[in-house]
């Protein structure tokens, strides 16, 4: 049951960023981490790789490129809003806005 709250609640985040408002504080390609198993998001050195970092439900990430791993599952790199680079993650688990 826990899960099934946690899958919801995380839906229920990602729903509400893309209706946010266009004038919302939130700029042009900016994602939310919005992971529906509600634990920390593992930032990877690469697609798959060593674990290097957590993002958390409800921080913004800029989405500067996309990849894909051996299986075919799609990975983002991430970077803040600030122009740093924190690492790829798991591109199901981000919302964007375009």
């Amino acid at each position: 049951m826990k899960t099934t709250l946690t899958m919801i609640a995380g839906s229920a985040l990602a729903l509400a960023f893309l209706a946010a408002p266009a004038s919302a504080q939130v700029p042009r390609g900016t994602c939310l981490i919005a992971d529906p198993t509600g634990t920390p998001l593992n930032v990877r050195a690469s697609p798959g790789g060593r674990i290097v970092g957590n993002l958390y439900n409800g921080d913004y990430v800029v989405l500067r490129t996309t990849s894909r791993d051996a299986n075919g599952r799609a990975w983002g790199l991430v970077g803040g809003t600030d122009g740093s680079t924190h690492g790829w993650v798991f591109r199901e688990f981000i919302s964007c806005r375009n």
